[in-house]
């Protein structure tokens, strides 16, 4: 009799265990007499009877169902197999696991913006991650309706509202729309508040959301970089002079070698005006303070040392050697 009843006796476990898998609930089948619990590493295993929590197993193992799980059961410590009859019941394998999600805007987000009427539009890309952290809550709002439950399945419903969130947490307190990325970890930490509570009802917590990046489009970044260079170089005839050399040893000057000479020419010629400019102004300093110097005795008959005119050395004569200015 004891072997014949044995036939009917099952093994309960997640048969079909998938890594992005939430829940799976193994029902629509008796518990036999002899029937055991397998709950593997990662796995919590909920029994339910009449859609109610009857006992809720943390411990990996493999467990005799009829003594060791239902003498820990709520309102089934007494039940007993009979040769025909078994327990009808459901058990709730949950993934204890942390899920990991990236995430990425499918359509630009279109920031308000004044130097842009028309908005900013912008991408954006991250991850967050998730965990179930109330049982009731899950079982009351989804696991009591469905077999399973998957992370694309709460992905759907953060993507579906994160475009609106981005866009509020941009705006709030006038961010500077050119500069996202330097403010990227208080904008996250406000989603990952409003996206907790969006999975609150469900059992479920975000326990981390990051923003990797912001994307503006292919002319915006082009200005960015651009006002980027100008910033740091500071004065724009020095940017055309390194933006010259860029080209010329990119290959980038076009029309040949006597364009990219002439190029480099105009660039030298350029270059050499502006050493002769600093040049003349250094020599108008060291020479202002000569000329001011007269010779020092009688000021009736004293001359400079060199011409006023074109600063030759004078000697003892009274007119300059050179030019023949007029030295008393």
């Amino acid at each position: 009799m004891g072997l014949f009843s044995n036939q009917f006796s099952n093994v309960v476990e997640w048969n079909e265990f998938r890594e992005d898998m939430i829940f799976y609930k193994w029902s629509n089948q008796e518990i036999k007499k002899g029937s055991r619990l397998i709950i593997r590493p990662g796995q919590d295993a909920i029994f339910l009877y009449n859609g109610k929590i009857e006992g809720i197993f943390t411990d990996e193992g493999d467990y005799d169902i009829e003594s060791q799980i239902i003498p820990f059961l709520s309102t089934l410590k007494g039940f007993k197999f009979g040769f025909n009859s078994g327990m009808r019941a459901e058990v709730l394998f949950i993934n204890t696991k942390e899920f990991l999600v990236r995430w990425g805007t499918q359509n630009p987000i279109n920031i308000p913006t004044p130097q842009l009427p028309g908005g900013m539009p912008i991408r954006a890309n991250g991850t967050f991650s998730f965990k179930i952290n109330d049982y009731i809550k899950l079982i009351d709002k989804i696991a009591g309706v469905k077999a399973s439950y998957f992370v694309e399945d709460v992905k759907l419903r953060i993507t579906a509202i994160l475009d609106q969130l981005l866009m509020k947490w941009i705006v709030k307190e006038g961010k500077d729309m050119f500069n996202l990325q330097a403010m990227s970890f208080d904008i996250a930490k406000g989603i990952k508040e409003d996206l907790d509570m969006q999975l609150f009802d469900q059992g479920m917590t975000i326990t981390a959301f990051q923003i990797m990046s912001f994307n503006y489009p292919e002319s915006i970044q082009k200005m960015i970089e651009k006002n980027a260079s100008h910033s740091m170089i500071g004065n724009m005839n020095t940017y055309q002079q390194v933006s010259m050399v860029d080209g010329i040893a990119n290959g980038n000057v076009r029309g040949g070698g006597t364009a990219a000479d002439m190029a480099g020419m105009m660039m030298g010629m350029n270059m050499a005006n502006q050493m002769m400019q600093n040049m003349n102004q250094g020599n108008t300093m060291q020479g202002a303070p000569m000329q001011a110097a007269p010779v020092q005795g009688n000021p009736s008959t004293s001359k400079p040392n060199f011409c006023p005119n074109c600063g030759q050395k004078t000697g003892e004569a009274n007119f300059c050697p050179n030019c023949g200015q007029k030295l008393i």
